[in-house]
């Protein structure tokens, strides 16, 4: 991703008739790529690398995913 771009991550909550699938994301650093809490959409603000985590709400598993931020050319 650049910086300025915007992706939006997916999180799927198993078992397919869980009673609540409300999930959250959070950035490791906001510094560097934003995410919106309920929908995954992750900005790039600055160069660098941010883990992404979503976190289920009821049982609190979580997932990662490692986002790189590049400069644009």
């Amino acid at each position: 991703m650049v910086v300025g771009a915007s992706e939006t991550l997916s999180a799927t909550v198993a078992p397919e008739d869980a009673t609540n699938k409300n999930i959250n994301y959070t950035s490791s650093d906001d510094s560097i790529a934003t995410v919106t809490p309920k929908l995954g959409k992750v900005t790039g603000i600055a160069a660098g690398e941010v883990t992404i985590t979503v976190t289920t709400e009821d049982g609190s598993f979580t997932a990662e995913c490692l986002v790189t931020v590049t400069a644009a050319e």
